[in-house]
């Protein structure tokens, strides 16, 4: 097989631009690096480790919120926009984180929230003293509830994080009112995003970050803005990835309105009155690709998170199948594809790809859970990681994931912080198994993280075998394999050159791109290399006679 897949612009011509080839890191700033002992990290712990990110070799960092936020959902419940969370520092340790990373050469992605604010946001608490029909509730979605005394909510929808999705208020006399939407936790009411006023507040939120000198936003629950206007009845279970279009089922009427991409031609216009190629990632839970693709066309975002490769089987037939439809639909609207493999949603793909293939992907792992195979997750993982990194496109790494980290599996439910865990009943564990601070350290307090024992989240006693200082100049680590990676992948341009296929089924995929021929091995048989091949990289060792074994991932020049 030897299908090109070549990215253009609608011209013709192959696309350009820094974000088309970049490997941007993600940062959760809660648990990065803690400055002064708290046990929460921090701005100016992430300034501090920025020389991290140069050894490792990354093109640029996404910073998760670190806004002012009564922290209902770790900082997605935005307060303030234009401010810093006292727990994170203060607006100048923001300006001089940024200007610190582009010393070093780093671009600066910051986090931004629009489908929803917190409750405790002034526009909100306006909007619970005023009376129904008033502007300030007509920021957001308020409604009157069903049934003869409005008892009912106004339709059956559920929040993502379990229960529904709405909260009735009362009125200033005391009595029961209207009920409000959120589509995730009760103290992040969704915006109406059909409100002017909704619309030229966060014009003027990106112009504020984007004169301190940030590089793009990354947007979340892109997808989720604008609801259908009826608010029609969903009784089909609440998936944030339920955008896909079946012959008996249409697409949710809370996400992938196409009534978004207007909000975002709009807010292209801005990014591009601004200098230096400032850009837009959209975290978009759609299917297919080609519903996906609508968002990086040329006047909309320049990035869409590639969710359907994340979730992806380990498997040849799954990952050939992801790969060519995720170029093929992004190739045609003229953007580049962007990978990711784990995130601060996910379960981290050191484990993920532990459990048995086919297994559903789990909303957090937990005591009494099935446990993933450790050694196979992460051997799996490395080769992902390699097949990922040789992949033409952009890609996203998720902090620790250059040290292996693994999920934790075994945290005590008493520590739990996800609002997921309480309002599905205790039933999904959610997402602070991925979310634990990072070792640094092995013999060190909280392994680094901090100047103390203090730590947000429990971390595990096997942290000490992940820490960079163990994994550091040695070879093999996975943390050197990593470095060694983004180095040969710039080297041989892969982000921006094509990929061809030389083989795919049911046991290797193999193709070209860059001058390097990349194969992995998803077979029980070692699969042997063409003679006289020169192995430049590779997950894990070969076998003795130069065969590439299972789950391994190798990059060579035939």
């Amino acid at each position: 097989m030897n299908t090109n897949v070549t990215q253009h612009d609608p011209s013709g011509d192959p696309i350009t631009g820094w974000w088309t080839e970049a490997v941007i890191y993600q940062i959760y700033p809660r648990s990065f690096a803690d400055s002064d002992g708290d046990g929460i990290g921090d701005l100016p712990g992430i300034t501090a480790r920025l020389d991290h990110l140069v050894d490792l070799g990354v093109d640029a960092v996404w910073l998760s919120p670190f806004y002012p936020s009564p922290q209902a959902d770790a900082g997605y419940d935005v307060s303030d926009y234009r401010d810093v969370e006292p727990l994170f520092g203060r607006l100048p340790d923001a300006d001089k984180l940024i200007t610190e990373a582009h010393s070093r050469g780093l671009r600066v992605i910051v986090d931004l929230v629009p489908n929803h604010t917190s409750s405790a946001h002034p526009w909100f608490t306006a909007a619970l003293a005023a009376a129904p029909g008033s502007p300030e509730r007509a920021r957001y979605v308020f409604r009157d509830g069903r049934g003869p005394a409005g008892e009912q909510p106004p339709n059956d929808w559920q929040s993502v994080f379990g229960g529904p999705a709405w909260t009735r208020v009362a009125d200033a006399d005391g009595r029961p009112g209207q009920w409000y939407l959120h589509l995730f936790d009760t103290g992040q009411p969704d915006l109406n995003w059909d409100n002017p006023e909704v619309r030229t507040e966060f014009l003027d939120i990106l112009r504020f970050w984007l004169d301190r000198g940030v590089d793009g936003f990354r947007v979340d629950v892109a997808h989720g803005l604008v609801k259908q206007a009826d608010l029609a009845d969903w009784r089909e279970p609440q998936e944030i990835l339920s955008g896909r279009e079946e012959e008996d089922k249409p697409r949710p009427p809370m996400w992938d309105q196409d009534g978004v991409h207007e909000i975002y031609r709009e807010w292209r216009r801005v990014l591009d009155s601004y200098p230096g190629e400032r850009i837009l990632v959209a975290e978009a839970w759609v299917e297919p690709a080609e519903r996906l693709a609508r968002y990086v066309r040329p006047d909309e975002m320049h990035q869409a998170f590639n969710f359907e490769y994340l979730l992806a089987s380990w498997t040849a037939p799954a990952q050939y199948a992801v790969i060519t439809r995720s170029l093929e639909a992004t190739d045609a609207v003229g953007a580049p594809t962007t990978w990711v493999l784990s995130n601060h949603d996910v379960v981290r793909h050191a484990s993920r790809l532990g459990l048995p293939v086919g297994t559903p992907r789990p909303n957090g792992i937990g005591i009494g859970d099935p446990q993933p195979d450790a050694a196979l997750g992460l051997r799996r993982a490395r080769a992902a990681t390699l097949l990922m990194l040789a992949l033409p496109g952009s890609a996203y790494l998720y902090q620790g994931e250059e040290l292996g980290l693994p999920e934790h599996t075994t945290m005590p439910d008493e520590a739990r912080q996800d609002p997921t865990w309480a309002r599905s009943g205790h039933t999904q564990r959610g997402r602070d198994g991925c979310r634990v601070p990072i070792p640094w350290e092995a013999d060190a307090p909280s392994y680094g993280f901090g100047p103390t024992d203090a730590s947000w989240l429990p971390q595990p006693a096997v942290w000490a075998e992940y820490a960079l200082d163990r994994q550091r100049d040695v070879p093999g680590s996975t943390y050197e394999m990593y470095r060694t990676a983004l180095r040969l992948r710039r080297e041989y341009a892969l982000g921006r050159s094509a990929l061809r296929w030389r083989e795919s089924g049911d046991a290797v995929l193999t193709f070209d791109n860059g001058g390097l021929t990349v194969l992995t091995n998803f077979g029980e048989a070692p699969a042997p290399l063409p003679a006289g091949a020169d192995v430049l990289h590779s997950s894990a060792p070969l076998t003795d006679d130069g065969a590439v074994p299972t789950d391994v991932t190798v990059w060579f020049r035939a």
